[in-house]
């Protein structure tokens, strides 16, 4: 098979080598040129790139998904390996430090803040007097050693004074508010947009001005008690947002109107299961 630069290299239907094995050199050779940088096609993009079955393009992939080249997944879109995805549930009380682990990568935290403050904005969320103590913290969450979020998180210093003994750079903020203050959140409200970072959010986040973010502000609450207020600011390249959906129950996006111009981003939608 005759090297040619860029794009896929037509399969040789008379060559000894099966078809499957040309393919997998192919795209081994367009992984290695950097032709994948943006997205790895998926199965039928390369049966048709290619004019091959889906059998031989699984083939190719499984062999490169075992030389840890692409992570292939039934259902969904293969990757280059080294271009993980965080994938957060909707509609869940999710964790950051349990979706990242779930990916398979190791996760860690630099904590910036952990202290005592008065808020009074962040005070009025929770429905509490403006001068009310509370417990912030703020860490830049690490996936593989690399960037990922910068997350901040306010509760009231009377529930969770307890966790300012906490160390968290390796644990999930809601297993010590369960252990040291015996309180599990029990729902909330969430509200994802997409942004473009400012210069030092970009600087934070280790990415250039071609990735977006998202913003992510959560209100939690026990028992009906709002109890949590966190905003993250989260790498678009490497986090992504599923629903799941019945054809009796569904869901919709309530789209509200334009948020307050402190920087530029489209309007934000906040998803809620329908009843």
């Amino acid at each position: 098979m005759a090297a040619t630069a860029h794009g896929p290299q037509p399969v040789d239907r008379a060559s000894a080598m099966p078809l499957w094995a040309q393919l997998h050199a192919d795209l081994r050779r367009r992984v290695d040129t950097g032709e994948f940088t943006t997205a790895f096609p998926g199965e039928l993009a390369l049966i048709e790139q290619y004019a091959v079955s889906r059998h031989t393009v699984r083939e190719a992939l499984r062999r490169l998904r075992d030389e840890g080249v692409v992570v292939a997944e039934r259902g969904r879109q293969p990757r280059l390996a080294g271009t993980p995805e965080i994938e957060q549930p909707l509609g869940a009380l999710y964790s950051l430090f349990a979706a990242v682990e779930a990916a398979g990568q190791d996760q860690h935290s630099i904590v910036r803040r952990l202290d005592i403050r008065a808020d009074g904005v962040v005070a009025v969320r929770l429905g509490l007097e403006e001068s009310t103590p509370l417990l912030y913290l703020e860490r830049l969450r690490l996936s593989d050693g690399e960037p990922l979020a910068v997350d901040r998180v306010w509760l009231p210093a009377h529930v969770a004074a307890p966790l300012l003994d906490a160390d968290f750079s390796h644990t999930a903020l809601y297993t010590e508010l369960a252990a040291r203050c015996g309180i599990r959140l029990t729902g909330g409200r969430e509200n994802i947009r997409a942004v473009v970072p400012t210069r030092a959010e970009r600087a934070q986040l280790g990415i250039d001005d071609t990735v977006a973010a998202f913003a992510i502000e959560r209100l939690s609450e026990h028992h009906g008690q709002p109890l949590e207020w966190r905003t993250t600011l989260v790498r678009g390249d490497r986090f992504s947002v599923t629903a799941a959906f019945t054809a009796r129950t569904g869901y919709r996006l309530d789209v509200t109107g334009p948020a307050p111009r402190q920087r530029r981003r489209p309007h934000a939608a906040t998803l809620t299961e329908t009843r």
